[in-house]
């Protein structure tokens, strides 16, 4: 059975903001008021083990090739359109996911769509903002992975670290929290996008945030990636904050953290890409919470490969792993006593012409059912000290925190 759908522009409207337009149990990928919202499964391709992400690149593309596609403004996002999120770990329970929405709505620089597949008939919440319930304030208690616990686990990564099995290695921990059955996660979205519009705020299947860290952006052979690795709280007053951000730009063990994560970038991209380049030096990337050592790298793709492929290469990146990956993970599996589930693994879009933007699921939670579990890591190297890094996962849970209070 072949899908057809269509794309047709919308009125201009100077005032429209996309995320208070989302339906409930939207799809979602927005960043600074721009970006796409799906509503409903036209289909969805799922996948499970090592080989989740290129088995769904491989089912993309036979779609993409059954599909009949009416275009009225080629833009990046319209046409067919498929939202994806996917497992951390290769040997993850959790499934892999790319849905394609029954209708979506797209924004892009005062542009804005409508894509429909098969006419299908719905209310037009595209016209009228939608209306957020307040959720009831939700506390997020410890779960599998305890404080005391996550300090332990820091200190056998640093053991492990001496005796040179990694040099760096990412660990998590997970809060949890029962909902009530008519939580609605489109305010927990609007919140995040509020507070942190430079970020991806992002929504796939029981799976939102907002992620400060794109993983890899393909749009006509052009490749844009962000690399996050190095964090500091925000400062009480202007001085105290700028000599936070002098003194994370300075510190050894954090500039030796994020040079793990750039390297490891730029070393995958090479095997798909001409003319790989990175910051010389790491940026100061200011939140609304935290400060992040930053450095943005650009590429130009040699092939025919799409975006999903190259995230399929990428994952995981030293941010969210550690180096070398596979002695990294490796360590992760022994001292998390959970699984990660898509926490911390690529979330985003891609196109027809495989042209697309993926983020890493960061600063978020995942709900199923009625249980909802948020994660935060960070990388422990040779410098780290375990109440640091305890008190650094609190500062990344704190925009989740404040999304559901």
């Amino acid at each position: 059975m072949r899908l057809s759908l269509r794309t047709t522009r919308l009125p201009d409207d100077a005032n429209f903001s996309l995320v208070d337009h989302l339906p409930e149990s939207a799809s979602a990928f927005v960043r600074n008021q721009d970006g796409l919202v799906g509503w409903g499964e036209a289909v969805r391709l799922t996948a499970k083990g090592p080989d989740r992400m290129q088995t769904l690149s491989a089912a993309w593309r036979e779609l993409v090739s059954q599909t009949d596609v009416s275009d009225d403004i080629s833009v990046p996002g319209s046409g067919l359109v498929a939202f994806g999120s996917f497992a951390f770990a290769e040997d993850s329970s959790s499934e892999s996911v790319l849905i394609v929405p029954k209708i979506l709505l797209g924004s892009r620089d005062g542009v804005r769509w409508l894509t429909r597949v098969d006419e299908v008939e719905t209310e037009n919440f595209w016209d009228v903002p939608q209306v957020y319930i307040p959720n009831a304030p939700i506390s997020l208690s410890e779960g599998l992975q305890s404080s005391e616990g996550f300090m332990q686990s820091v200190s056998e990564a640093k053991t492990q670290i001496e005796i040179d099995r990694v040099k760096k290695v990412v660990l998590a921990r997970d809060l949890v929290a029962t909902v009530s059955k008519d939580f609605d996660i489109r305010a927990a979205l609007h919140r995040l996008a509020t507070k942190y519009p430079t970020c991806w705020t992002y929504s796939v299947d029981g799976l939102f945030g907002a992620s400060p860290e794109l993983l890899v952006r393909v749009s006509h052979k052009q490749v844009s990636a962000r690399v996050l690795a190095g964090t500091a709280g925000r400062g009480t007053d202007p001085g105290v904050d700028f000599a936070i951000s002098n003194a994370l730009a300075a510190s050894s063990k954090n500039i030796a953290e994020h040079r793990f994560a750039v390297q490891s970038l730029v070393d995958e991209l090479e095997k798909f890409c001409s003319q790989v380049d990175a910051d010389s030096q790491p940026f100061s990337l200011q939140l609304p919470n935290l400060w992040h050592l930053a450095s943005d790298v650009h590429a130009i793709l040699k092939d025919d490969a799409s975006v999903l492929d190259l995230a399929a290469v990428l994952h995981p990146t030293a941010a969210v792993a550690g180096t070398p990956t596979q002695a990294a993970q490796k360590l992760i599996a022994e001292l998390e006593p959970f699984d990660r589930g898509r926490y911390a693994g690529p979330v985003g879009w891609i196109g027809a012409d495989g042209d697309g933007e993926w983020a890493i699921a960061l600063r978020g939670a995942l709900l199923q059912d009625n249980q909802l579990t948020a994660y935060a890591g960070c990388g422990i190297v040779a410098e780290s000290e375990p109440l640091a890094e305890l008190e650094e996962t609190e500062l990344k849970f704190k925009p989740i925190r404040e999304a559901l209070a």
